[in-house]
């Protein structure tokens, strides 16, 4: 597990600017600071993938470089997983993508017991492929088992890495118990999740931040 908040760097002021209620308000700055983070994190991640000595030609000679053997698929959720998969597709530009629909469903009246509905989902190939699949919260990790578990009928990858920008220790535990196979990578830790399985002190809700209150 690699958390950006245990040592110095800018990936914390971005993460300190997605918490602050007051630069909150400013939409594009909320969806460029989870796009950096996903730049941060793509960069990071890069190291742990195979990579191949190439020789490029120059106007004056060879020069051999190590490039990636293969582009990862970059998975997100739908809507908050949008700005965040953004970054990581700025630095794995040629990369192929899946999208997954899936979202907490309540019983009315009932805002505390959910389970995780999923009414949508595209992928390319994965097999024997890295599969980079992130999401804004790792809250209680449902949502992430969910559609990892729904990616696999597009094959079996070679190597997962699930990102998050927040995570809770209860939903950490559960990727870990549940998704031992997949490395985690993420912006910072919290405290817990409270009654209504929310992160805390967490953001709010990434995806109203980004893109507008839902009805």
């Amino acid at each position: 597990m690699f958390v950006f908040a245990q040592q110095p760097s800018l990936a914390n002021q971005f993460v300190a600017e997605l918490r602050d209620v007051t630069l909150q308000k400013d939409r594009l700055r909320f969806r460029r600071n989870l796009e950096r983070l996903g730049e941060l994190m793509a960069y990071e991640i890069s190291k742990e993938m195979p990579y191949q000595t190439v020789d490029v030609k120059t106007p004056l000679g060879t020069a051999s470089t190590q490039l990636l053997r293969q582009q990862p698929v970059l998975a997100t959720i739908l809507r908050a997983g949008l700005p965040f998969h953004q970054g990581f597709a700025n630095y794995f530009d040629v990369a192929e993508n899946a999208f997954a629909g899936a979202y907490r469903g309540y019983s009315a009246g009932d805002e505390e017991n959910f389970e995780i509905a999923m009414d949508y989902i595209v992928a390319p190939d994965l097999s024997g492929k890295t599969l980079i699949l992130c999401d804004p919260m790792l809250a209680t990790g449902k949502s992430l088992e969910k559609v990892y578990h729904a990616l696999l009928r597009y094959g079996i990858p070679a190597q997962t890495h699930i990102a998050a920008v927040l995570a809770s220790p209860e939903g950490i535990r559960h990727v870990q118990r549940q998704l031992p196979q997949c490395r985690l990578w993420l912006g910072a830790i919290d405290d817990h999740l409270n009654d209504h399985y929310y992160i805390v002190p967490g953001l709010g809700d990434a995806g109203d931040l980004a893109f507008g209150v839902k009805v």
